[in-house]
């Protein structure tokens, strides 16, 4: 993920570098925002007949329940338009001969000559990011207890 200035050089022609434009980086973080929001909102939602219940809708309240489950169902939509907005970037830069597809299947891409090296994730953070999602879904999983007493 690059700042502000990395995406005016994109915008300008003058940004180098491996794996996605800043562009794209946004779209991607985007897409995975996306997709975090529509996780939590299923997690505290209830189905109108109360049949099905998201593993922390207990720690909600039923009107709470009734709003995330129709901005639940609503974010669906804005998912869908965020992973067609992707699809239309990929399929514009196939046509101007440039194919990102099989770069991302294989890992293997021809850069272009002033490309700046990527850096190297730190695995300390890998493993915490792990920690802290086997943590998370072990919690959901049991139930969800409140904190506290």
């Amino acid at each position: 993920m690059r700042g502000p200035r990395a995406i005016a050089s994109y915008f300008r022609g003058t940004w180098f570098g491996i794996g996605h434009n800043p562009l794209g980086a946004l779209s991607v973080l985007a897409l995975f925002a996306a997709l975090a929001v529509q996780v939590s909102l299923g997690l505290i939602s209830e189905d109108e007949d109360g049949i099905y219940m998201g593993p922390l809708a207990k720690l909600v309240s039923i009107d709470t329940s009734d709003k995330a489950r129709d901005i639940h169902e609503f974010w669906f939509n804005v998912i869908l338009g965020l992973v067609v907005l992707h699809l239309l970037a990929i399929l514009y830069y196939r046509l101007r001969g440039k194919d990102l597809t099989l770069p991302m299947i294989t890992g293997r891409a021809e850069l272009e000559p002033d490309a700046q090296p990527m850096r190297h994730g730190k695995w300390w953070v890998a493993l915490l990011c792990l920690a802290a999602g086997i943590g998370i879904t072990r919690w959901i999983i049991a139930g969800a207890p409140p904190f506290g007493p």
